[in-house]
């Protein structure tokens, strides 16, 4: 009976194996992660991770084209003309109001541009208004209520003869 009291019990066996299974394991893990071949097997799984992703992305981008719809770079692309077409309207913008505050400054002495609380007379037009009066085409007449058209009637075709 004393040879029974001595011998470890079966759950002190099992915890014995299972500590001296987990610092061989630690140790294995130690010299594998240590060692040269891991770095490189490290190194080649990021490589490889960073190519899928591009090849998603490309087809993506390539199913979206074929699709017709706007990809990432037709959306880059459309910001970057937009933000230019931004700046230049800031500086058109910016040019009107100098012209603005160079003819506010300069109101009395031209002629066509009416001093503080002179009124232009009513048959006399601004210069741009002058312009734009030649340059509009003469509007359509409404088309008549019996079906008629107000057009000239089509010319004879040329026979080829």
């Amino acid at each position: 009976m004393a040879a029974d009291r001595d011998a470890p019990s079966p759950a002190e066996q099992v915890g014995r194996l299972y500590e001296q299974a987990e610092s061989e394991a630690a140790k294995a893990t130690e010299r594998l992660v240590g060692s040269g071949g891991f770095a490189s097997l490290l190194g080649q799984l990021a490589e490889n991770t960073a190519a899928l992703t591009k090849l998603s992305g490309d087809g993506l981008d390539l199913m979206l084209r074929n699709l017709r719809l706007a990809g990432r770079r037709d959306i880059i692309r459309l910001s970057r003309q937009l933000a230019r077409t931004e700046d230049k309207l800031e500086r058109v913008l910016q040019e009107v109001e100098a012209v603005r505050d160079r003819l506010d400054r300069e109101a009395d002495g031209h002629p066509l541009v009416p001093s503080a609380g002179e009124r232009p007379a009513s048959g006399v037009r601004s210069a741009p208004a002058a312009r734009r009066a030649g340059t509009r085409s003469p509007r359509r007449t409404a088309a008549p209520d019996n079906g008629a058209s107000s057009a000239s009637p089509p010319l004879p075709r040329k026979s080829s003869r």
